[in-house]
């Protein structure tokens, strides 16, 4: 997304800042005091001067860092990442909890993403932690994903406004009858599980 896009979109996003219409307790502290947490954390300044692979795809430093804080707070105890990208939200993920269980994989068919996750979910029996990242397969990955999460899984959809497609199926997933709190950061898209909560989707500006 260029920089005059980025612009647009904050001030169509103006409204939805710092926690704006936001009742519940609980995703107020996530919104405030996750999503935008300022502080620095330690691991950030290594992290910034690691390299990763070149050329493959990946989010801005900002969606890094906000995963590692997003993984700090709920403490998953296992984590799976379907689209491995250049490979630095995972090692932002990990660096957050190193005693976590998380595997990731950059799926060259459908066929084989499926088999990867099949294998996993036999193996977990289910997920703390679902990143679908940087990959064309994420209907696929949401659908064979979806009964295997918990009542209080986290799943973190990247790029959602990729394109029209994707963002009617984010439309989709936020009706769906699993899904019960969804958070629209336009870069990534947070879903939350909670059965005995009503359902929302907070828009907020993360840009």
């Amino acid at each position: 997304m260029n920089l005059i896009q980025r612009i647009w979109n904050w001030c169509r996003r103006f409204r939805h800042r710092l926690g704006y219409g936001v009742h519940s307790p609980s995703d107020f502290y996530l919104v405030t005091s996750v999503i935008y947490e300022r502080l620095p954390y330690y691991a950030f300044r290594p992290l910034k001067e690691r390299r990763f692979e070149e050329g493959r795809p990946h989010y801005r430093r900002k969606v890094n860092e906000l995963l590692f804080r997003l993984v700090n707070h709920l403490a998953p105890k296992t984590l799976l990442e379907v689209g491995t990208g250049d490979g630095s939200s995972i090692a932002y993920m990990q660096e957050a909890r190193p005693s976590m269980s998380a595997e990731t994989v950059d799926a060259g068919s459908v066929e084989e993403a499926m088999k990867w996750l099949d294998a996993r979910m036999a193996e977990l029996g289910s997920v703390d932690f679902l990143h679908i990242a940087h990959t064309p397969y994420y209907i696929e990955v949401f659908d064979k994903a979806l009964p295997c999460m918990k009542d209080n899984s986290c799943m973190v959809i990247g790029n959602l406004y990729e394109n029209d497609a994707k963002q009617k199926w984010w439309k989709e997933v936020i009706q769906s009858e699993r899904v019960r709190i969804t958070f629209d950061l336009y870069d990534v898209g947070i879903v939350f599980f909670h059965p005995k909560r009503s359902k929302q989707n907070y828009i907020i500006n993360f840009l």
